[in-house]
């Protein structure tokens, strides 16, 4: 688990697929891909899931290419 997901339940910020999905500009399916995959990590909360704002962070800024 990331470090930084180590703090108290009551401070982390949750989005949903859908927020998440125009945050990064892509499809809910591609959100998905990424949470049953592994690369994006999150809860489950009935049917949906919800994801830790900071683990998008992180993986955008682990995805981002420097372009020379």
């Amino acid at each position: 688990m990331p470090a930084s997901l180590n703090n108290p339940i009551s401070e982390i910020h949750f989005l949903t697929i859908a927020e998440v999905a125009a945050i990064i500009r892509v499809s809910r399916m591609t959100v998905y891909r990424l949470v049953h995959n592994g690369e994006l990590p999150a809860i489950r909360v009935g049917r949906s899931f919800r994801i830790p704002q900071q683990a998008v962070n992180e993986y955008l800024q682990e995805a981002f290419i420097a372009v020379s």
